[in-house]
């Protein structure tokens, strides 16, 4: 990978949002388990496979975590074999089912289930602190949303969500394009920033964007950081504090 590999040299940090700023993984893995359940007993009904409920750990890593949510959907049924429920075209069915999502996501969010990890806020006031440039980068169409319910907006200096990737023509997680848009909003060499993520579609995302460095962190099982290495990431961490960042040159 081409570009810096010491995170002094960095210019600018590029930083998932669910699981790495903030606690929402579990309201989103709540949010699919619901709506894929309620697919996968109406499929049984209706003679398809035994019901076997979606596993919010396995089933989310594997296929939705950090995706957009049509390609999560699309992944998901493939890997059980089935079709999505309901009148309409199949297309139109998938989108049926993200909206459903969505909705159970957002009761999930104006019920105020928010949590901004505590070492998440620390190292985004420190990176900021010193001038160095931030971004959010999710594949979550509810990103800005999350951000200024939970207080952290200002933290950031460019916003990529997934209700950016169809208007700006921009693939979703794996695919690289949101971290380089994001770098190019920020006028950063992505050569010289940094991408933050706890998704494996994430990790190989920055490995697949040549970015200078890619930080996983896991705050999951001892296998996830494995994972997470073996997509791509630099170096894995638990908490962002355990960075002990020298920023930008500055200490």
């Amino acid at each position: 990978m081409a570009g810096p590999r010491d995170l002094g040299e960095i210019d600018a940090y590029l930083f998932d949002m669910d699981g790495v700023l903030t606690d929402t993984a579990r309201l989103h893995a709540a949010a699919w388990k619901s709506m894929f359940d309620d697919v996968l007993r109406t499929t049984a009904s209706g003679g398809g496979p035994a019901f076997v409920p979606f596993d919010t750990r396995m089933d989310y890593e594997r296929h939705v975590d950090g995706r957009p949510r049509l390609d999560g959907i699309r992944s998901f049924l493939a890997s059980r074999g089935i079709a999505p429920p309901g009148d309409g075209t199949e297309e139109e069915r998938i989108v049926a089912l993200g909206d459903r999502k969505n909705a159970l996501l957002r009761e999930s969010i104006d019920a105020g289930g928010i949590v901004v990890y505590p070492d998440a806020r620390t190292t985004l006031e420190a990176i900021r602190g010193a001038g160095v440039r931030t971004a959010l980068v999710s594949s979550s169409a509810n990103a800005e949303r999350i951000l200024e319910l939970s207080g952290t907006r200002g933290l950031f200096d460019v916003v990529v969500s997934g209700a950016d990737l169809v208007p700006r023509g921009l693939r979703g997680k794996p695919a690289p394009d949101s971290y380089l848009a994001a770098a190019a909003d920020l006028s950063v060499d992505h050569a010289r920033a940094a991408v933050v993520e706890d998704a494996v579609s994430g990790v190989t995302a920055g490995r697949d964007g040549a970015f200078g460095m890619v930080i996983g962190v896991n705050r999951h099982a001892p296998d996830h950081a494995d994972a997470l290495r073996a997509a791509g990431a630099d170096l894995v961490v638990s908490r962002l504090t355990d960075l002990n960042l020298t920023i930008g040159g500055h200490s």
